[in-house]
């Protein structure tokens, strides 16, 4: 459960394949760089829960950070390689970290961060040296390949992306294990999933994100390769499935969307011989597109549900998904329950807050009100989300509590729509969400990326209203649809729904 166990007994294995570049970090390196990097940290005077951050676009040298903190006992916080040099500052600042590493390619986006930071907070530039950076290959290569003493187990920071406000970090307590000791997370994933020394595993979205970060670690653990997309394309995705004997591989489902949009013949040519395990999260998926997909790829579409405060998850396998189509599986880290808005137990098939017991601590840093409202007198945990679960105990996601409309007194739930909207075959992206209405507060609205935009106006706008009609009641379709060129999505698909929705705020109507 170390990569360190892997480079001596195989150190010419490769741990990271980058595509398409090509350049490959084997064991030996992953643990002599990382060993060097923690060195550096040390020399800088860090000790174990001090932390450290890294702002950088999927690049070969990624983990041998991560890994170096693991081994020292620090955090190390990976930062959205797409925020700007104010929102990385408050990153940094807010968790309190003593070093910051970026790469030259996100220099130009982050030049001013050298006087947003003040001097407590050491700077290393991968891949080059620029004014207020210092170079990171020259600072490790003058540190010892040989491992630090007195090592023990960091962890991730993440910051949630949240939907108001400034992101919030997530500070577990540091687990007080040894480096090679299994952790709770990597472990279940094992369970779960089977990685072992034989995995190839493929990661096609950034690893900023808690996901890729923590599957590809514990890939690594396990002695797998990892074969990491520096930008995902759906294409490319498919064929390096066949070309590299990829076993495992991980998704949302806006890339699942595109890879089924790609023609039949590009489709029919993908080999999946290797294919074991495919597994989806960070957003609901559409039934209908993960039927499909099940169809395409065969039983090997596996789902959970969890989130970067760790508090809980849920799992489900594709013989169990088909029997509760739409579910995201049943609890296999702490009890699930349903809460009304009041605070009671709900019983099966009635929509409620998810909660979770015993799944995990949970503190926000730095935001004791959030943390309070995220937890009930029980104590147990809340990220938001909606949802029940049916007499078998599985649960099914209806949206994000901060999503949900209320338009004349009554809830809507927008990804109901959302999702039906975005099997039209005129429609290539959509979201759906809240505007002011005088009269009810609130009404249904619709914003689309059609695949052919020349098709905009006011006739498809009636016939995707009219569709949306045909399935579901009227009170939960868009009343109006915008089209547009491009929705503001994160590279793992994730729509970022504030963005979209804050300028229809701006000017609310008056009543007449």
């Amino acid at each position: 459960m170390h990569p360190r166990e892997i480079a001596a007994a195989d150190p010419g294995k490769a741990a990271i394949i980058m595509v398409p570049s090509g350049v490959r970090v084997t064991y030996r390196e992953l643990a002599e760089r990382s060993n060097r990097t923690a060195h550096l940290f040390r020399s800088l005077g860090l000790k174990a829960g001090d932390g450290i951050a890294l702002c950088m676009e999927n690049h070969a040298r990624y983990f041998e950070i991560c890994w170096a903190a693991h081994n020292v006992g620090l955090y190390y916080t990976p930062i959205s390689s797409r925020l700007h040099a104010d929102e990385v500052a408050y990153i940094a600042r807010d968790s309190g970290v003593r070093v910051l590493i970026i790469s030259a390619a996100m220099y130009a986006l982050h030049a001013t961060l050298p006087s947003l930071l003040g001097p407590e907070i050491h700077r290393y530039m991968v891949d080059g040296v620029e004014r207020g950076f210092a170079s990171y290959e020259a600072a490790i290569g003058a540190m010892p390949a040989s491992p630090c003493s007195g090592e023990t187990q960091g962890a991730a920071m993440v910051y949630s992306s949240g939907t108001t406000g400034h992101p919030k970090g997530v500070k577990p307590a540091l687990p007080g294990l040894a480096i090679d000791e299994p952790a709770a997370l990597p472990t279940r994933l094992v369970q779960l999933y089977g990685f072992d020394s034989n995995s190839i595993y493929l990661s096609p979205a950034p690893l900023y994100h808690t996901a890729p970060l923590k599957f590809n670690m514990t890939v690594l653990a396990a002695g797998g390769t990892s074969v990491i997309l520096e930008k995902f394309d759906a294409e490319r995705a498919m064929r390096l499935i066949g070309e590299y004997g990829v076993t495992h591989s991980q998704w949302v489902p806006t890339m699942f969307i595109r890879m089924l949009r790609l023609p039949d013949a590009v489709r029919a040519a993908y080999d999946g011989s290797t294919h074991r395990i495919a597994i989806h999260s960070a957003a609901p998926c559409p039934v209908d597109v993960k039927r499909a997909m099940l169809q395409w790829w065969g039983p090997i579409v596996y789902e959970y549900y969890s989130g970067s405060e760790s508090i809980g998850m849920c799992a489900i396998g594709p013989e169990d998904w088909m029997r509760h189509p739409g579910s995201v599986g049943r609890a296999v880290r702490g009890e699930l329950h349903i809460l009304s808005e009041d605070g009671g137990e709900l019983p099966p098939n009635q929509s409620g807050v998810v909660f979770f017991a015993n799944g995990g601590p949970l503190a926000y840093h730095n935001d004791a009100a959030k943390t309070a409202r995220a937890h009930n007198d029980k104590g147990w945990a809340t990220i938001g989300d909606i949802g029940h679960v049916d007499a078998d105990g599985y649960l099914y996601l209806t949206d994000r509590r901060d999503y949900v409309i209320n338009s004349g007194g009554v809830n809507i739930y927008p990804q109901e729509a959302e999702n039906l909207l975005s099997t039209h075959p005129k429609v290539l992206d959509v979201a759906v969400f809240g505007i002011p209405n005088a009269e009810f507060g609130e009404e249904v609205k619709a914003v689309a990326v059609l695949r052919s935009p020349a098709g905009a106006g006011a006739l498809l706008e009636k016939e995707l209203i009219d569709y949306c009609r045909q399935h579901l009641s009227p009170i939960k379709c868009p009343r109006s649809i915008d089209f547009v060129a491009e929705l503001p999505r994160e590279p793992t698909g994730k729509l970022v729904k504030k963005r979209l929705r804050d300028p229809y705020w701006q000017s609310p109507p008056t009543f007449r």
